[in-house]
């Protein structure tokens, strides 16, 4: 069927990012996987090709273009190459939407300017050792000092995406203390120089998949963060979450309807060339059947993404429509990736075939963003029950 979602400038923007892929990611990627993560001067390049600054405003130096679709372009390429962009996924489709939603005019002309060209990294900080989904239990707290010129942060986050080259972090932590009624009160977010006193990485925690995207632990030992630097209003950080989780998801589900249309790919080429008993595997009636519903799951995928970057984009896609797509994509994936994985025999379980790239990168998506169980009780609720 024919696609309708992106126009004549998003394939050229595709075609512009599938070039630059081939020529300028692939051939050193397995640098980077050795390596946990891109040099630096990557993340410049990126900037350079102006992938940080499409959904800027103009005035900060951007593009101004609304929605999430050209970032869509970006996830479906680096997973039809089988290959990431490191971190920089975090540094726009995380922290992006909270700077451009809730910083304030002085805080963008400070912060974008930077985050566009890429000498600025960014990271979210939310999960800490003791609360997993339970961002409401969280104990990393600030603490105003007695001239109120600046927070004194202590506490510790860990599973934290592009903690280990970060240049400024969006800590959650609580600035004033829960209460019985309402455990999510008192939550604010604060943007930490990574280069503050008492700021630490810890260990660069090792994955099974997304190799070249680094993932560690942070401790703040009386940090000092300027009240310039408290992103929007003290005590809202958990609405600011609640709103810009639905895209976060959206993402996610993106990125597993891309993931599982490359694995289809790679196995149907994967079974033209490989020969046993004396013929092809496409041979095969099994193979046949196998690869036909996985083509089929990956078109299902595929509307529930696009039907959600438009209702994104028109400003209507809610929480509920963000845990069904992000359930149905994320879960389905998974189930054609490790069919096309199967088609592979031995070799699929060879990292040097991406198909085992591609397995272990998506065993995550069920888990972040929420749990494959949390998407089910927002969808629940959403129903009544």
């Amino acid at each position: 069927m024919r696609r309708t979602v992106f126009n004549e400038d998003h394939e050229a923007f595709r075609e512009t990012i599938r070039d630059f892929i081939a020529n300028e990611v692939v051939p050193v990627y397995p640098e980077w996987e050795e390596a946990g993560y891109p040099p630096r001067d990557f993340y410049r390049r990126l900037g350079e090709l102006g992938i940080f600054g499409i959904e800027v405003p103009e005035e900060y130096g951007g593009a101004g273009i609304t929605g999430w679709k050209f970032s869509a372009v970006v996830t479906e390429e680096c997973a039809r190459a089988g290959v990431s962009f490191g971190s920089s996924g975090v540094h726009t489709g995380l922290v992006l939407p909270y700077l451009l939603e809730f910083a304030g005019d002085e805080q963008k002309k400070r912060w974008l300017p930077d985050f566009i060209s890429g000498d600025m990294m960014t990271a979210i900080a939310m999960t800490e050792p003791g609360t997993g989904s339970d961002l409401a239990g969280m104990t990393t707290a600030a603490r105003l000092s007695e001239d109120g010129t600046h927070y004194v942060l202590n506490g510790a986050k860990t599973f934290i995406t592009g903690g280990v080259v970060a240049d400024r972090v969006l800590v959650v932590c609580r600035t004033s203390p829960a209460t019985p009624e309402d455990r999510r009160r008192g939550l604010s977010i604060l943007v930490v120089d990574t280069k503050s006193e008492g700021y630490a990485v810890g260990r660069k925690l090792e994955k099974i998949g997304l190799r070249t995207s680094d993932t560690a632990e942070l401790s703040f030992t009386d940090v000092k963060v300027p009240v310039e630097d408290l992103l929007g209003e003290e005590g809202k950080a958990f609405s600011y979450l609640a709103h810009n989780l639905p895209v976060e998801r959206l993402a996610i589900a993106v990125g597993s309807y891309a993931q599982a249309d490359a694995a289809v790919r790679f196995a149907t080429q994967y079974v033209r060339d490989r020969k046993v008993f004396g013929k092809s595997v496409a041979e095969f009636q099994n193979t046949k059947f196998v690869l036909a519903e996985c083509a089929s799951d990956v078109d299902a995928m595929q509307a529930v993404v696009d039907r959600g970057l438009e209702a994104h984009e028109h400003g209507d896609f809610t929480a509920a429509d963000a845990a069904r797509a992000k359930l149905f994509c994320t879960e389905t994936a998974a189930k054609v990736i490790d069919r096309c994985l199967q088609l592979h025999g031995g070799y699929g379980y060879m990292l040097e075939y991406p198909i085992a790239r591609l397995y272990a990168d998506n065993r995550v998506h069920r888990i972040y963003g929420g749990t494959s169980e949390v998407m089910k009780s927002i969808i629940a609720k959403s129903m009544g029950l």
